[in-house]
């Protein structure tokens, strides 16, 4: 394997997209001889016979159909990763678990976009603890809980009340404001992976009971059916307002706190002024 290379597999290809060797050194802006040694090369690294010669064209074989196909996808993945590579300055990922930034997504995409016309944003949601920042999907997080993991910086950007969601139709919802301990006989929902409500938040000798859920939707369509409440943060009353649900603040409960993640050994390029507009978008209220 170690004697296939991309200048073959562009070789190969061209050869069946123009249709002869000369045309597929005009194309490629190499000699004819060196398109046909790349090939030549490529058939005795793999073994097998790609190309069908006659006088008058040059066509794949059967192995040959299959190959330019896989050699198309390698190129493909190629050139995105080179685009992922590169694309640090002008493409900004922001990951999330659940309620992006709650009453602040909609200012700080709009403030980025007008500060920050040459990097393009993107919010995406992955529910996974990172928010997708170990995944790969993003190149900075949103984050709520602690992230143990050493391999990410975080800092803090804001705090955030933490409400109880009810159905609309539970005693509790009439209330202004409700206490922890109102909450203590209820069915708790949470998300173990990215949530911020744990049985943790009570005394324990009054733990409500937990079923665990693993996506926002699901979550909510079990609340709004009054078979189980849920404790969250501020950001999900602003970003996911349901018929049928309504979200009182735990006037006991610590505030949720809000931190943007990322890389420590390859920051963004964007990451400080994301950091300083994130803080003062929080701290404006």
């Amino acid at each position: 394997m170690q004697d296939i290379d991309l200048r073959q597999l562009r070789c190969l290809v061209a050869i069946v997209d123009e249709g002869t060797f000369t045309d597929a050194a005009i194309a490629l802006g190499v000699s004819q001889a060196a398109v046909s040694r790349a090939v030549a090369s490529l058939e005795r690294a793999l073994g097998v016979r790609l190309l069908r010669r006659t006088s008058r064209e040059v066509t794949p074989t059967a192995t040959g159909v299959r190959v330019v196909a896989q050699a198309r996808r390698v190129l493909a993945d190629v050139v995105d990763l080179v685009r992922e590579a590169t694309s640090g300055h002008t493409r900004l990922r922001v990951g999330y678990a659940w309620s992006a930034l709650g009453r602040h997504t909609v200012a700080f995409q709009r403030r980025w976009s007008a500060a920050h016309r040459d990097t393009d944003l993107h919010l995406i949601r992955v529910n996974s603890p990172s928010a997708g920042l170990a995944e790969g999907a993003c190149d900075l997080a949103v984050v709520r809980r602690p992230l143990e993991d050493r391999r990410f910086g975080t800092a803090l950007v804001g705090l955030e009340r933490r409400l109880c969601a009810l159905a609309a139709d539970d005693p509790l919802a009439r209330r202004r404001s409700v206490r922890l301990a109102d909450l203590a006989d209820r069915l708790l929902l949470v998300d173990r992976r990215t949530g911020t409500a744990t049985p943790d938040l009570w005394p324990p000798d009054s733990r409500p009971a937990t079923e665990e859920t693993h996506d926002v939707d699901d979550w909510l369509t079990v609340i709004a059916a009054g078979r189980g409440i849920g404790v969250t943060a501020e950001s999900t009353a602003n970003q996911y307002p349901r018929p049928g649900i309504v979200y009182r603040p735990v006037r006991d409960a610590e505030p949720v706190a809000v931190r943007l993640a990322w890389w420590r050994d390859d920051p963004h390029p964007a990451l400080q002024a994301v950091l300083e507009l994130l803080t003062e978008l929080y701290r404006a209220g």
